[in-house]
């Protein structure tokens, strides 16, 4: 670490961002994006870690603690990497890169955003968030970073490392390229409608609703298609098998969603993600982003069936955005962000609601706890 950053905190206390800035008192050795970290790689023929975040999100600030904050994590990422971390508040365009390129290597991505490369800036791996153990078939951060290590030090290993690279490469410069210059295909044919149906019915939950395992994310541009899906499917020929279960799926997962704690059925609106295959245990966290589009989709979902149950929901949410995501001279702003708090209602309000108390108590399974609720979502 370079003698001249402040005792006990890294060269990120001299970065502009807040985010950075939270991780400057890591051991480990953060570089901030810059000729700097690559002239280091380069010098001592290290591959990066390029990891992205932001100040408001959750795994983010877990892993900081589990791992970015442990002196022997440290230790292993500082002798086998040369670490870069990057807000993607403030360098969106380098949060593109890197997510396509992880989306493009292990087929989904999101933030924490984990990104290997060659000294030259050229992703071969990725990630999302890891634990700071194996836990649920996952290896453990260390391990991810010690095998890095160790592969690149094995020529025979590099190599595979380098031609993956170089694969990822190709695939980001193709992107990027149809994206500035509008060489993308202007449209889709049936058949590519079709692949991407079967693809989501293929990862789809037929019981709960909703696609692949926990931790379940709502997808409302998925279910924008699914909807979308049926609709086109029923004006070119009528309605086909393929479009009926399209719109089933869609529906299917609504109603599941609407019923499940990843709702909030005092309050109005919906959290994040489900913790659990069931969207019975929410992740305590409301976006704007996420509110808007599920919005959209229950009113579109109550214009084909006429089912009042999903107009009510659309309405819970626009109370909600109305009520605490709006600021008074009328734009959506966030007045009271929160991270990593626990998302609980007084016994007293509860009580004050004559229809909220016995659903909350029976059919909700809320659950006392002195003075407070927990209200998780409808049972079972």
């Amino acid at each position: 670490m370079d003698t001249a950053e402040t005792s006990g905190s890294n060269r990120l206390i001299h970065e502009k961002s807040p985010y950075l800035r939270q991780h400057a008192d890591n051991p480990v050795d953060w570089f901030a994006w810059g000729e700097a970290a690559f002239d280091k790689a380069a010098k001592e023929n290290k591959p990066m870690l390029v990891s992205i975040g932001y100040a408001t999100c959750h795994w983010c600030h877990v892993m900081a603690e589990e791992s970015f904050s442990d002196p022997e994590t440290a230790r292993v990422m500082n002798e086998n990497l040369v670490n870069v971390k990057i807000d993607r508040e403030e360098r969106p365009d380098l949060d593109q890169i890197y997510i396509t390129a992880v989306s493009a290597l292990t087929g989904s991505a999101g933030w924490p955003l984990n990104v290997f490369l060659t000294p030259e800036g050229k992703p071969f791996y990725g990630g999302t968030y890891f634990p700071p153990r194996q836990r649920g078939g996952m290896p453990s951060w260390t391990e991810v970073v010690r095998a890095i290590g160790r592969a690149w030090q094995d020529p025979e290993e590099r190599k595979k490392l380098l031609d993956s690279a170089g694969n990822v490469t190709a695939v980001l410069k193709q992107h990027l390229h149809d994206a500035q210059d509008g060489t993308a295909e202007p449209g889709l044919d049936e058949t590519t409608l079709e692949k991407a149906l079967d693809g989501f019915s293929g990862s789809y939950d037929p019981v709960r609703g909703g696609i692949g395992k926990a931790p379940k994310f709502p997808m409302p541009p998925v279910l924008r298609f699914l909807l979308f899906y049926s609709r086109y499917s029923r004006y070119r020929s009528g309605q086909t098998e393929k479009g009926r279960k399209a719109l089933d799926m869609a529906l299917h997962t609504l109603r599941e969603m609407a019923k499940g704690g990843i709702f909030d059925h005092i309050g109005g609106g919906f959290h994040r993600y489900s913790t659990d295959d069931n969207w019975h245990v929410p992740h305590f966290e409301k976006m704007l982003y996420d509110n808007a589009q599920l919005i959209e989709v229950y009113l579109e979902a109550f214009e084909i069936t006429g089912e009042e149950s999903f107009a009510r929901t659309a309405r819970q949410c626009l109370e909600y955005v109305r009520r605490d995501m709006t600021h008074p001279r009328g734009d959506s702003t966030r007045p009271r962000m929160q991270t990593a708090g626990c998302w609980i209602w007084p016994a007293r309000k509860m009580r004050g609601k004559a229809k909220a108390r016995p659903k909350a108590r029976s059919t909700y399974g809320a659950r006392p706890s002195s003075s407070t609720y927990w209200m998780p979502g409808p049972r079972r």
